[in-house]
């Protein structure tokens, strides 16, 4: 047997041709026949107290059909559900905080929703937001992370004595006699700032109830399909079979679009249930900076002992973390930071302890990274630091502490955001160390290129950083495989797709499991009514586990292609080719059948399906794995600025001047 060498090849994208042609569907594309339009009142305070709302001018207007407050949402109103509780870390302390759909007492961040407006266009629902009235009485906003925890600072939420969300302690080996041994201990405090995904397309929320079939359809920019179906049609008390998620084309999605729920996608729907009408919302690029979830903003006070060959005895990091006005998703970003800190490197004595904080911002969800960069900012910061104290090159350094070959897999001791070990399976970081110093050139640089090019009016500098990343967690993916008597194949998983691929790389792999042309695989992402399980697209897993899946079910398939040409060859199954869409008898070339011509064979119009097989050839699998992946890499650049150079947009910040 010979398979189709997809896999790993460059191949033309399946998904080019709609998207290049403009007949890719988004989220505002869906236009669907007496739709309404939803607008959101946001407020202007980052803290405040609701005390009245008025909306009689607004009810009055004629364009608008509706408008909502808290109050009329009824058993759906309350707070959002924990997306990620804690990992199983000794005397952790998490305090659970989630979103409301609409703000009723108080208002907590900047942007959150106070009232929807339902009007026959979303111009209408805008200038309608004009006549809301909304009496909101301020609070002092607590943004700063040291003074949230100061004892006079204002509480964001009832029951709770402080602006405390989390506090979590993990810890190997002994930092103080690590310390008290080193040739070198550095200590220095890291800000790092807040950051906001801005994707191709903003979020939205297009629904539709359909009455004749109690069928709720609802069209979202989400990650997560499947779980969005499941906890909306539980909170709207209708069986997960009534309700349908699509998400198509979102572009873009980078972690904040898996969020579970946006006050957006439990309103949107609702009201149209209410109101027997398809209803739409679209994000502006206005709302995407504050009622979209951000990620970022830690303050690190880190210490890391040396001995005098710049090999790192032990880490000692305390840290804040920034989580906005509400915790939905749990510790996964400060976990991450927590553990991605140790990076490729020995360690062998690390204390780690961060206090989630919260803050008058809207809410921190992972965003590109999900807490790993601010990790591996700090390592390689103290890293660069001392090479310099310790008068070692910053290639040098690392390569002297990286974890070796033959050490994996290593444990390292702590919980990381999947629950289990932070355990690396593999690794090799020494090749990408000497690729990447080799692409800068960075020997030059080290050995004089930097004083020349001082010594000619420019500053040139180098930037090196190395990073392991976790990838492929669980808990698992499925996928489903077919093929048609027309000869295409068709493959549906659970994941959604934000622009990484997805119909080309699942189907190059289940091209090379069934021996079909990649252009004859159709792969449908993002889709509930195509297939009901799995959990979604996050944390650089789509390709490990839902390929997995995909790879599975491929082969059962072919399992079924073998039998079946088997059978109808009259030969063992050993003596087949699989290839181009077809199965030859290898010693035969001109005994041949077409996939498609095998599909109706294992279809069959008379006799009996022997019982535990299924008919067609047709499977579906699931993976799960143990653990997550290592992936590891290393970047470099290097720059030079010369007198008179623009640097920035700013015309006064010129180089050499």
């Amino acid at each position: 047997m010979t398979d189709t060498p997809y896999f790993g090849r460059r191949v033309p994208r399946n998904e080019d041709a709609t998207l290049l042609t403009g007949r890719a569907q988004f989220i505002d594309d869906v236009d669907l026949p007496d739709m309404l339009h939803v607008a959101f009142w946001r407020s202007d305070f980052a803290h405040a107290r609701i005390t009245g709302v008025d909306l009689s001018a607004v009810r009055a207007r004629p364009d608008v059909v509706a408008a909502y407050v808290a109050d009329d949402l009824g058993d759906i109103w309350g707070p959002g559900p924990l997306l990620v509780p804690p990992p199983p870390i000794e005397d952790i302390v998490f305090h659970e905080r989630c979103q409301v759909p609409l703000a009723r007492d108080r208002v907590l961040h900047a942007g959150e929703p106070v009232v929807a407006i339902v009007a026959t266009s979303r111009y209408a629902a805008e200038d309608a937001l004009e006549d809301v009235r909304v009496d909101l009485e301020p609070i002092d906003a607590v943004v700063d992370l040291h003074a949230a925890l100061e004892q006079d600072a204002p509480v964001l939420h009832e029951g709770l004595d402080s602006n405390l969300a989390a506090h979590c302690v993990q810890q190997k080996g002994n930092y103080e006699e690590a310390s008290a041994n080193a040739e070198l201990v550095l200590e220095r405090r890291f800000h790092y700032d807040r950051g906001a995904s801005a994707a191709i397309e903003n979020r939205g929320v297009v629904a539709n109830w359909d009455d004749s079939n109690g069928k709720l359809t609802i069209w979202d920019t989400t990650q997560a399909p499947i779980p969005i179906r499941n906890g909306l049609a539980g909170l709207y008390g209708l069986a997960e079979r009534q309700v349908d998620v699509i998400a198509p084309f979102i572009g873009g999605g980078f972690g904040p679009k898996i969020m579970m729920f946006y006050p957006e996608e439990v309103v949107v729907p609702w009201i149209a249930m209410q109101l027997g009408r398809p209803v739409k919302w679209i994000e502006d690029r206005s709302e995407n900076f504050y009622a979209t979830t951000q990620e970022r903003s830690q303050i690190h006070d880190a210490k890391v002992a040396f001995d005098a060959d710049g090999r790192i005895l032990g880490v000692h990091d305390v840290f804040l973390h920034d989580t906005g006005a509400y915790d939905p998703y749990g510790l996964t970003v400060a976990i991450n930071a927590q553990c991605t800190l140790l990076g490729c490197y020995d360690v062998p004595a690390y204390y780690s302890e961060f206090t989630a904080v919260f803050t008058n911002r809207p809410i921190v969800t992972p965003v590109r990274g999900a807490g790993r960069q601010h990790g591996v900012f700090v390592m390689e910061r103290m890293l660069d630091l001392a090479a310099r104290e310790l008068d070692i090159d910053r290639v040098e350094i690392r390569r002297r502490n990286y974890l070796a070959p033959d050490d994996f897999p290593h444990d390292h001791g702590l919980v990381y955001q999947d629950f289990s070990s932070l355990t690396y399976d593999s690794g090799n970081y020494a090749p990408a160390l000497e690729r990447a110093a080799e692409m800068i050139d960075f020997p030059a640089w080290r050995d004089g290129g930097r004083e020349e090019a001082h010594a000619a009016g420019a500053h040139e500098g180098v930037g090196i950083v190395s990073y392991v990343e976790g990838t492929g967690i669980g808990p698992y993916e499925g996928a489903r495989v077919s093929i048609d008597p027309s000869g295409e194949v068709h493959v549906a998983t659970g994941v959604g797709t934000q622009g990484q691929g997805h119909y080309t790389t699942l189907a190059q792999i289940v091209a090379d499991a069934v021996g079909a042309d990649v252009a004859r695989v159709h792969v449908v992402t993002g889709d509930t009514r195509e297939f009901n399980w799995g959990t979604g697209t996050f944390a650089s897993r789509g390709a490990v586990v839902a390929g997995h899946a995909c790879h599975a079910a491929g082969m059962a398939v072919r399992e079924k292609i073998v039998e079946c040409a088997a059978t109808h060859f009259g030969v063992d199954g050993e003596s087949l080719e699989l290839g181009a869409g077809k199965v030859t008898v290898a010693a035969e070339p001109d005994r041949s059948i077409t996939l498609g011509d095998l599909a109706s064979l294992a279809n069959p119009l008379r006799g009996a399906v022997v019982p535990g097989t299924e008919p067609g050839l047709e499977a579906t699998a699931y993976f799960g794995p143990a653990r997550g992946a290592t992936a590891s890499g290393v970047h470099a650049m290097r720059d030079c600025c010369r007198p008179g150079d623009v640097r920035r947009a700013d015309p006064r910040l010129r180089c050499g001047a």
